[in-house]
C-alpha cells in the first residue's frame, strides 16, 4: 500500500467517525484532512499546572522560550 492511499485511508475512517457518514467521492486524503481540521474550531487552551514541573518546563502555545525571552 503507497503512503498516499494509507494517508486516504486513515482520512476516511476519521471522516467517517466524525460526521457519520462516507468520505466525498473526489476527495483525497489531503483534502479530507484539510476540511476535518477546519471543521474542528479552535480548541481551548487550559495551562499545565503541576507541584512537580517548574513553569521554565512547561511549555505550550504563545508561551516565550528560553531563547526568545532573554531569560538565561
Amino acid at each position: 500500500m503507497s503512503r498516499e492511499q494509507r494517508i486516504y485511508e486513515e482520512a476516511a475512517a476519521l471522516w467517517r467517525e466524525i460526521f457519520h457518514e462516507p468520505p466525498p467521492a473526489r476527495a483525497d486524503g489531503t483534502t479530507m484532512l484539510e476540511i476535518i481540521t477546519r471543521s474542528l474550531g479552535d480548541p481551548s487552551y487550559e495551562r499545565l499546572r503541576s507541584p512537580f514541573l517548574r513553569p521554565s518546563t512547561i511549555v505550550g502555545p504563545g508561551q516565550p522560550t528560553e531563547q526568545g525571552s532573554g531569560l538565561r
